[in-house]
């Protein structure tokens, strides 16, 4: 493949991509259904931003929220179905069942460690050394700016943890059972080795969680906006919106089976960070995953960064270096 030349970087040598949203295919269909899939983004954002800036305090709630994002989940799930980007990503019952796997491992076990040894953990112990009378200034700002203002710190640091798993090769190995996945749907973001789901579920919003407004909303822009980027759904997704935020669109060449394509988009919500540094690519990809889409069993996901890290570590014992694979960035 002769690939396409963006900037400094040559994309699609190893697989087809599609680079530039000129070239995108766009929602086929009636005036109706055009409308509804161009603006569709937009208002379910604005719709959550607004219940969560004017909803009584009775219902402001950690739990109001896991039932919307469920509600909204079960919502996206009859998209797949009705308007799907690839008929290729179909879901499949086995595909199905995989999935909800892996979202009730991080509803239980995951949430569980979390809580004891992670950020959660380690948040509790800086809340109680800290004089949180120094952030008056922070809750003084207009609730949106500190909303915003948590999404994207939030954000900023999962750049850089995601970028730095594309790096840095002990990373990789639990980050690169993600990458074996070969299809987006909707809960494919819960797909993973659960050593990278713990690393990539640190972040500091707890920190703010004496700002219960602001986090609710904060959470609200994240589902509205990080949700899409792991689904079946085709939109006719407006510019500015893929200017700012992060898509499916870029997170499928993330995935691509394209080495060069993936290394780039690595936010998660706002991709105006990955512009701000270079690593945004406007497209997307069908053919997805590693090995040429080979699809792996929950067996070789759990026990795949420790065989392969043995393997590494022996191999430079063995031989006296370090034969590593280079990472899909």
């Amino acid at each position: 493949m002769d690939g396409i030349r963006v900037g400094k970087r040559l994309i699609g040598t190893q697989a087809p991509v599609i680079v530039g949203w000129e070239n995108i295919p766009r929602v086929e269909g009636g005036p109706l259904k055009q409308f509804i899939f161009t603006w569709f983004q937009p208002t379910v954002l604005f719709a959550l931003i607004a219940f969560w800036y004017y909803a009584p305090h009775s219902i402001a709630k950690a739990s109001t929220a896991i039932g919307i994002g469920i509600g909204f989940k079960l919502l996206l799930l009859a998209l797949e179905w009705v308007n799907p980007r690839y008929e290729s990503w179909r879901l499949t019952w086995k595909e199905l069942v995989t999935d909800l796997f892996y979202v009730g491992l991080g509803y239980t076990l995951l949430n569980m460690i979390e809580k004891y040894i992670g950020s959660d953990a380690v948040i509790e112990a800086v809340q109680h050394s800290f004089d949180w009378n120094k952030l008056a200034w922070f809750t003084g700002l207009p609730l949106l700016l500190q909303a915003f203002l948590i999404s994207f710190i939030f954000d900023f640091g999962q750049y850089w943890m995601h970028r730095a798993m594309h790096n840095w090769y002990p990373l990789w190995l639990p980050h690169s059972v993600h990458h074996y996945i070969t299809q987006l749907n909707i809960n494919k973001g819960a797909v993973g080795n659960p050593v990278e789901l713990f690393l990539i579920g640190l972040g500091i919003g707890g920190f703010f969680d004496f700002l219960p407004r602001a986090l609710l909303l904060a959470g609200a822009i994240g589902l509205a906006v990080g949700t899409y980027q792991h689904i079946n759904v085709r939109f006719n997704t407006p510019r500015w919106w893929r200017f700012v935020f992060n898509t499916t669109e870029h997170h499928s060449l993330h995935h691509s089976q394209d080495f060069e394509a993936t290394r780039s988009n690595y936010s998660g919500t706002y991709i105006f960070i990955d512009r701000m540094f270079g690593t945004c690519i406007d497209g997307e990809a069908e053919l997805l995953g590693m090995e040429g889409g080979r699809r792996m069993s929950i067996r070789e996901q759990m026990t795949y960064p420790f065989t392969e890290g043995w393997k590494a570590i022996k191999a430079r014992f063995d031989k006296g270096q370090f034969d590593q694979p280079v990472p899909a960035e």
